[in-house]
């Protein structure tokens, strides 16, 4: 194929989509849009070895790479809108840009509670991890910058992982969680149990079925030079914090498709765009991949997959369709959480409704999920062995 191709999203998944389509052979002209200002980057290390000072860099490509595979990255230029009839893109600084073939991967932004005061914290982006990172080694940088106490709002994968990773640091660290346990969303309150206890073991308090009624910022010095946040819990219970992250999920960046006619769905289900097993949404000329994108599957309604490894497959199952080459097989889901000295590792997709077997619990457990009598998934936590073994039984 000799047409031009735009990208709009220089995430993981549009670079990965970018990279494919040069190996499966696409000659023709090939933009890559980000709206950031920085080259793409690596997400999952802003939340632990980023977070933690080991690592400063976290860029996918350098810039030679854009040059050598003739991928024409544009930063700092979003997408507020397109013309699918026409085919033609509107940029936010009012240029349009002519496509054959859009694909859409705009990735997520992250959810913020409505109503709390500036200064809470986010992390989904690189500034993000490092407006972070600079508060709490400002903290600790002072006298008494041990008994710092951080807040972290939500324990999803995200919210356990800044927990772990301010513990680390040296923090004193209050985990609230609206559900049963953490992680009970996506892996179940059996292992959220667990979850829970390591992070009970590294002294972080977990407080778990509670969620954040009201936050605001109170001095707490003479002078009002110092101040400090006041929780207040929906259990009626206070708390003084010295930072407060808030982690309660992301949503997929879809506004600027609005009467654009590319189909949507639910935002009571996931949300994102919606499009069949290989990236093709009901527009011609238009895909979508990555964490924006809700893939149609066989047996279940269309889903986003908010996954590393997701990213990679649906490039190159998309690639693959867009030039008409042969399609690789697809994968099994896969996703790790690295979390104090462990890694918690989940094979396949469980689901609320699966029946939850625990074949060893304790700090490093192991967890099979069935449907119908049948494995659809494996977790575990410091058992990479047990874990991965299981992947050919659940690629069948």
């Amino acid at each position: 194929m000799t047409g031009s191709i735009v990208i709009v999203g220089a995430g993981l998944a549009g670079l990965k989509t970018a990279e494919e389509l040069r190996k499966a052979g696409h000659t023709g002209r090939l933009v890559l849009l980000g709206d950031e200002g920085r080259l793409p980057y690596d997400r999952p290390p802003l939340s632990k070895k980023f977070l933690l000072g080991e690592l400063d860099d976290t860029t996918l490509k350098p810039a030679e790479f854009f040059v050598e595979k003739d991928i024409e990255l544009r930063l700092e230029s979003p997408a507020i809108g397109v013309d699918t009839a026409n085919r033609r893109l509107r940029l936010a600084d009012g240029e349009e840009l002519e496509y054959d073939e859009l694909i859409i991967a705009t990735g997520l932004r992250p959810r913020r509670i409505p109503g709390l005061p500036e200064g809470v914290h986010v992390l989904r982006q690189h500034g993000h991890a490092t407006e972070l990172r600079g508060q709490v080694e400002a903290l600790l940088a002072k006298e008494n910058g041990s008994a710092a106490t951080a807040l972290v709002v939500g324990a999803g994968f995200i919210g356990c992982e800044v927990a772990s990773t301010l513990r680390a640091r040296g923090l004193s660290v209050v985990l609230v969680e609206p559900q049963v346990t953490p992680l009970a969303a996506a892996l179940g309150p059996e292992v959220g149990a667990m979850v829970a206890d390591l992070h009970r073991e590294q002294g972080v308090d977990v407080r778990s079925g509670v969620g954040l009624e009201s936050l605001v910022v109170k001095d707490d010095s003479a002078d009002g030079t110092e101040s400090r946040w006041v929780a207040t819990l929906s259990d009626g219970s206070q708390l003084a914090a010295d930072l407060v992250v808030v982690g309660v999920g992301s949503a997929p960046v879809t506004e600027w498709l609005a009467e654009s006619g590319v189909p949507l769905a639910d935002p009571a289900k996931g949300g994102g765009v919606l499009a069949d097993a290989a990236g093709r949404t009901e527009v011609p000329g238009v895909w979508a991949v990555g964490d924006v994108a809700a893939w149609a599957r066989p047996d279940a309604h269309p889903r986003r997959f908010e996954h590393w490894s997701s990213a990679g497959e649906q490039a190159r199952l998309l690639a693959a369709a867009l030039l008409g080459t042969a399609a690789p097989a697809p994968g099994v889901p896969y996703v790790w959480s690295d979390q104090y000295d462990l890694k918690i590792q989940v094979l396949g997709d469980p689901s609320a409704a699966d029946e939850v077997q625990v074949v060893d619990a304790g700090r490093k457990f192991l967890v099979h999920y069935l449907a119908a009598g049948e494995l659809v998934a494996v977790a575990g936590a410091g058992r990479a062995g047990d874990v991965m073994k299981m992947r050919a039984n659940l690629a069948g």
